[in-house]
């Protein structure tokens, strides 16, 4: 609930202090017009103003006055322009209260105005900054009981032979770069999630014994991870656990995670594969997806921008990036479609024909050249823009989003997708997991199995 209040009270803070801020520039004018006007009324640009100024309440404003606002706010803003200054005004009481001590003339009344902004607005992207990794750390802490089990697999591999097995084993390892399989990447670290997305895969395949799963995981996840996939084999499907040192799980879904994985020695063959979040769930045969025309491109993903809800499918540029920052403004379309993550089939030899990941280092490096204020956090940007021209529409089928963060879908509608991901706050694996859906996420755990009820992991 403290999250909830504070992004409520984040986003809604901005808006109003704009329209006040401009509110301002002609409430205070007309309070402390007197003491400007006392500067310059025997000026003749003064006297110039107080003609043409328009009329606000029945008083005349001084046009010059506005215009100074005007020039001071058009100029160049520095970000050390504050730097060292202890007079800045940090509420609106405050400001109010030093406006109206008067003398003032019109220049010094836009500098003070001005900073405040400049004041606020900063204070207001610190505030998002920090909302947004409050958000993070709430959206993968791990759950006591999840813990609990990472910590019983451990110690598992370290007392249990069978608990150490290569994955695969040696007769299979060919099968990891042979394009007559069905190669899907899962990155995960979190056991229980993946053994979910990878029994939920070969259990609706069609061809099991075609399915290779190579999951990346980070160094602290591959013991616990090893030695559930080898006590637990999906047999006849091929599973492949590796530990990549970069590994990150706040980025895990973004393009230089692909780019490592597909730069591995293990997956240099040029093949087609899926791409897959650790919180969704495969409902059906996935191999049609080989059979689609990607013409060229190397994503291929479900549009978010053309749904009627507004929370999941109505989705753009401008809701994931900042385009009152001239860097962005500049360079992309705010209506241009935005795609989802999660659940995506990639051609990773067109992939090497383009320079996706080049961009999508550029473009990391200038948000943090810019304070982090390009994009929202929380979200993938960076990978919007990098695949931008190179993504190929799937149908939704294959990808249904929100259910981790809209109770109202009907499970009807859930069941029926290929393919759902619980992406949002409400992780199937959490408490607060939307009861009706998490079903669908909780009928692929074996809850009598020992490592499970050690950990109290229920179902409910």
């Amino acid at each position: 609930m403290r999250i909830a209040s504070r992004r409520l009270s984040h986003q809604m803070l901005f808006y109003p202090l704009v329209f006040f801020l401009f509110l301002l520039g002609f409430v205070f004018v007309l309070t402390a017009v007197g003491s400007i006007d006392d500067e310059n009324k025997y000026s003749n640009t003064g006297c110039m103003g107080r003609k043409l100024g328009p009329k606000v309440m029945g008083r005349s404003l001084e046009s010059t006055v506005l215009e100074e606002i005007y020039r001071i706010f058009d100029q160049p803003y520095d970000k050390d322009e504050l730097k060292g200054k202890s007079d800045i005004p940090e509420t609106l009481e405050e400001f109010i209260t030093e406006m109206n001590k008067g003398g003032y003339d019109a220049k010094t009344f836009a500098i003070k105005l001005r900073e405040m902004v400049t004041f606020m607005e900063r204070m207001t992207r610190t505030a998002q900054i920090q909302k947004y990794k409050y958000r993070h750390v709430a959206l993968n802490s791990i759950p006591r009981q999840l813990h609990c089990l990472d910590l019983r697999l451990a110690n598992e591999h370290a007392n249990n032979a069978a608990a150490r097995l290569w994955l695969p084993s040696e007769e299979f390892i060919p099968a990891l770069v042979d394009n007559s399989y069905f190669h899907f990447v899962l990155a995960a670290d979190n056991v229980l999630a993946a053994f979910v997305v990878a029994k939920s895969l070969v259990h609706h395949s069609l061809q099991p014994q075609k399915v290779v799963l190579h999951i990346i995981t980070d160094r602290m996840t591959y013991y616990p991870m090893q030695a559930w996939f080898s006590l637990h084999p999906l047999s006849p499907a091929i599973i492949e656990v590796m530990a990549l040192p970069n590994f990150d799980r706040f980025t895990k879904k973004e393009a230089h995670v692909l780019e490592t994985m597909e730069k591995d020695q293990t997956v240099r063959s040029r093949y087609r594969g899926a791409f897959f979040d650790d919180d969704i769930v495969v409902q059906t045969d996935l191999s049609p997806l080989w059979d689609i025309d990607m013409n060229g491109k190397v994503n291929g993903a479900v549009e978010t921008c053309k749904g009627e809800d507004k929370l999941v499918m109505s989705k753009t540029f401008k809701s994931y990036l900042n385009f009152s920052h001239p860097l962005i403004s500049k360079n992309f379309d705010p209506n241009e479609c935005a795609w989802a993550y999660g659940m995506n089939i990639f051609d990773l030899e067109a992939w090497r024909k383009t320079n996706i990941s080049d961009t999508y280092l550029y473009w990391v490096e200038q948000n943090t050249k810019s304070d982090l204020s390009l994009w929202h956090l929380g979200t993938s940007p960076p990978g919007l823009i990098a695949f931008r021209g190179n993504v190929h529409t799937i149908d939704p089928f294959w990808h249904m989003l929100g259910l981790g963060c809209q109770e109202n879908i009907s499970f009807d509608d859930a069941e029926s997708a290929g393919v759902v991901h619980f992406n949002g706050m409400a992780k199937p694996w959490l408490d607060i997991a939307y009861p009706q859906l998490k079903r669908l996420w909780t009928k692929h755990v074996d809850f009598s199995d020992d490592f499970i009820k050690s950990c109290h992991i229920m179902a409910s």
